[in-house]
Parts: structure tokens; sequence; C-alpha cells
């Protein structure tokens, strides 16, 4: 029998997680505001997933016509597509059934043409004060390079001016770097209810403030659109080139790559639709989709609550643990005994404040620790910089290749390298995934070393969300194999053997086959036997 049918394309199985995300918006047991709030991450989610899987799926087939192969990625690529398709037909239908929940709650999302009077006089006077300075129409002309122009973390107005038989266009992008995706719009006293417009709407309504006195025009129309990019590629392997400036490289690779997916505002006209398909050189492997009013729906992932606190989840006290805050210090705590944290129950604070202690510790010798990603304001970071400051020897790990954060990693490493800490950007051909932190400190006539092994990233605001374990020790067994670690990514061609730790490349698949062949051992001999697996993806067949 061929294991083949066990086995789901794990881009199929990745739009079943999703999916799963979408349940939670339509769960009508979870708070109307949180229902948004999913939305907002089963957008964000989607956006990934064309950014990475599903333009891999295109290459697949790219390099099949070049070299010859079999049919099955354009198979999977046509089965990718109609999920895709039923899947937002569900999202907009759950979008809708969402605002009328909302509206029973008094909450209001209007779009411009559902504004009262005071509403619009208002809206006129915020746009030209507050949103006006930052819109500035892109005119669509045949000698525009829109893959130059266009950014796939935004949305964009399509923009259709019509004179006569003749039409014009133009984009719009909608500033939401610069400013809230969502305004609250005032209401006459006394009145309950909470309205809210989406940035996108305020623009639509104003459209004759941008345009009028620079353009003819007998009717303005605006429809939204959007492009995702391929977010592969190509490092550079010339000897002469440093990793960053490859990671550089690769990032404006990125920032120019073609087009693997095209939203559009369903009714948009036709012949409008084949004008930018053909300036973004979208080809028939990309996925053209018709889509709803509004894109990047991520932004909804932050959307107010404006109503009564019980519309959303109340927030959860972070817990602390007992020994750090009974100890004197962090290192009087963990020399008492180990102590493991559960994120997002457990506070964040307990590992900032490891570091920030021991940036000042005169007893601390030196600090290494690997970071993949780091909040926008780590304080992290600043503990390694003001321990350098302070005569430690600081080793930073920074991986440049973590996905979507390579572009704040490259600045982090120029920033961290001025301030005199040494900065190593790991093994060639690896990702450095670990989070590992040693702390070096001299006690007595001894050097004693304090770990952090864990499973997230040094970020304080991710690890208010993401369920993740930390382990801190000062088990010298592991302290040791720790140490090991660090000394590989700087030795990488060095022999090494880990008896404790469960390091990839070196032991990984070994070990665990180790540990699976031994709760076999214990079933068959009726022992007690379990097996439990706790992961984000698994795609090894082996």
């Amino acid at each position: 029998m061929s294991t083949e049918s066990l086995y789901i394309d794990k881009e199929l199985s990745w739009l079943s997680f999703n999916e799963r995300v979408l349940q939670e918006a339509a769960d009508k047991s979870v708070p109307i505001i949180e229902r948004v709030r999913f939305l907002g991450i089963y957008s964000s989610n989607t956006d990934e997933f064309y950014k990475v899987r599903f333009a891999d799926v295109k290459r697949r087939i790219l390099i099949n016509e070049e070299q010859g192969g079999d049919e099955s990625p354009k198979q999977l690529l046509s089965r990718i597509q109609s999920r895709v398709l039923k899947l937002n037909q569900d999202f907009d239908t759950l979008y809708n059934e969402i605002l009328l929940e909302m509206a029973r709650r008094h909450i209001f999302l209007v779009n411009e043409q559902q504004l009262n009077d005071n509403q619009k006089i208002w809206l006129r006077k915020h746009f030209r004060t507050q949103i006006l300075p930052h819109i500035t129409p892109i005119l669509v002309t045949d000698d525009i390079d829109l893959l130059q122009f266009l950014k796939d973390e935004y949305s964009y107005l399509a923009i259709e001016m019509q004179q006569g038989e003749h039409k014009r266009y133009a984009l719009i992008e909608i500033p939401t770097d610069q400013l809230p995706r969502f305004i609250q719009l005032p209401e006459a006293k006394g009145k309950r209810h909470k309205t809210l417009i989406l940035l996108d709407n305020i623009i639509r309504f104003c459209l004759d403030d941008i345009f009028s006195g620079f353009f003819d025009y007998d009717s303005l129309a605006a429809y939204s659109m959007k492009m995702t990019r391929d977010a592969e590629y190509d490092l550079s392997q010339e000897v002469e080139h440093s990793l960053l400036e490859q990671m550089s490289e690769g990032l404006n690779q990125r920032l120019t790559a073609m087009p693997v997916r095209f939203v559009y505002q369903r009714n948009m006209p036709t012949d409008m639709i084949e004008v930018f398909c053909g300036l973004l050189k979208v080809s028939s492997y990309d996925s053209i989709i018709p889509g709803g009013r509004y894109h990047n729906f991520k932004d909804f992932i932050g959307f107010p609550n404006v109503g009564r606190s019980y519309l959303e989840n109340k927030p959860l006290p972070p817990i602390e643990s007992y020994q750090f805050v009974s100890a004197r210090n962090a290192f009087e705590a963990l020399k008492q005994q180990d102590i493991l944290l559960y994120y997002p129950y457990h506070t964040f604070n307990h590992m900032t404040e490891l570091v920030r202690q021991a940036a000042y510790d005169p007893k601390v010798r030196s600090i290494k620790i690997n970071i993949y990603r780091v909040a926008k304001n780590s304080r992290i970071i600043e503990s390694m910089i003001d321990a350098a400051n302070n005569g430690k020897r600081v080793t930073v790990v920074v991986e440049l290749q973590a996905r979507f954060d390579e572009s704040a990693n490259i600045e982090w490493a120029r920033r961290l390298t001025e301030a005199g800490v040494q900065v190593v950007f790991g093994v060639p051909g690896l990702k450095i995934h670990s989070k590992l932190c040693l702390i070096t400190r001299r006690e007595g006539d001894e050097l004693v070393r304090y770990a952090h092994i864990g499973t997230g990233n040094f970020h304080e605001k991710t690890a208010r969300i993401y369920t993740d374990f930390s382990l801190m020790t000062c088990e010298k067994a592991l302290t040791d194999e720790v140490r090991m670690v660090f000394n590989y990514i700087q030795n990488p061609y060095r022999p090494v053997k880990f008896k404790h730790l469960i390091v990839s490349p070196q032991n990984s698949r070994s070990r665990l086959y180790d540990l699976i062949d031994r709760e076999i051992a214990h079933a068959k001999q009726n022992l007690p036997a379990r097996i439990t697996l706790k992961v984000n993806n698994l795609v090894d067949k082996a």
C-alpha cells in the first residue's frame, strides 16, 4: 500500500488551519469585537500564505515548464485557487453577519454613503487637516512601472476619471502607515451609537477634494485593489559580499518581485482590470481574485472596542513566578531551582529582568543570546547595549533570514555593532531558530553559567499572545551544552556531541526516533506509553 495517501499537501493543510481561524470568527460564543479581530488574523495569515506558499507552487510550475516535470504543481495550484475562492466567499458572508451583530450592539461601521449632514461636515474638515497631506495620487500611464511603485503591504484605491468617452486612471495608496485605519465619528449628545468609518471610505468621500482643480472629469469612481508579491529572493553567493550585504540585496529583490496575487473589487470594470493586469504582468499562474470593497483586512486585528467592555475578552493578568518575586535577584532564584515559565500566562518581565540585572551586575562576565524576532522597542536589545557599555563581553547571534523581519534585524545588527557588541550572523546554509541565552557569572573562585532555553522569541509583545515555554536554569549539564551550541554557531566545522539537548541539524532526527522507539517498546510491554507532540507545523514524512 502506498503511503502517499496518508499525506495532505502542506499548502492545503495550511488553508485548513486558516479555515479554523475563520471558524473562530463565526463562533457566536466569542465576543463580537474578538470575532472582528479573528477576521484580521485570517487575512494576515492569507497574505503570508500567498507571499510564501503560493509563490513556491508557482515557482515549481515555472521550473517544470523550463526543465520538464509532472503536472502535480499545476493541479495543486488549481485546488488552492478553488479552496481560496470558497474561503473568501465565506469570509465576505461572515463579515456582513458580524456588521449586523455589531449594529445590534450599537456599533456601526459605515461607508461614505451612510453619513448624516453633521458627519459629512466634520469629515471634510478632518480630511483636509489630517488626511490630505498624506495623499499623492499616482497617474497610471503606459510609461509607469507599477511593479516599482506598488507595495504589497498596502491597499490601494484605483480611480477612474471619465470625461465623455475618455477615461484615465490613477492610484491612491491608503496611508495606514501614517494614519489609523478606523476613525470614530462624532455623535449627537445623548445617542448611544458609536460610529466608525474606514480610512478608505473617507478618501472615497473626499475624492473631489483631491482631483478637483487639477483634472477635468464628468465622474469619479474608486475601486479597491491589492497586490501580493513573492517573498522569496536569491542571495548572491559572491565571496566578497558579506551576509549583511546579501540580505540587503535580497530585500530589494523582494520589494520589486513579481506579483502572485491580484485582488480587486468585484464590480471594477473589465477594461480597468485588464489595464492593471497588463501593467502588473500578472500571469495565468497568478491568483486573480474578485473581492469585496476592502482589502488589507489584517488591520482588523487592531479593531477598537468603542462599546462595552464585555464585547471583548478580558485581558488575562500575567502570572508572576513566586521563585523570582521572592528572591533578591534573578540569579539567587535560579540558584534555588530551575524555573519553567509558560507564556502567555506567565509574565515575560522575568526574562527582561534577568538580562537587565545581568547588564550591570558586577559579577557577570559575559552574555550570549540569539535573536530571531524582537519587539520594535526591545528591552532585550537595550540590555545588551547597556551590558556592553558596562564592560561585559556581549555576543548576539542575529538571524538575518527571519522571514519578514530581515530589515529590522539588519538594523539591529548595525546598532549592536556600533555599541561594541560582537554580532554573529550564524552558520552559512542554516537558519538559527533557537532561543537561547547564556550568562556567565563569577561566583567566588568559579564561573557559574545561567541559561535560558525557550521555544518563543525574545519579544515582549508576542510573549503576551503566543503559547511558548521558557526554561531558566543553572544546571551545569545543561548550561555546558548551551555553551556548546553557541560555540558551534561560531565554529560550525568543529565536531560536537550533545547528550541532553536536541539540536538541529546535529541530532534531532536520531534523538526523536529513539524517543518514539522507546514509547513503542513500552507499549509492547504493556507499560505506560504516550507521545504528545506540540508543533505549529509538521511536514517531515519520515
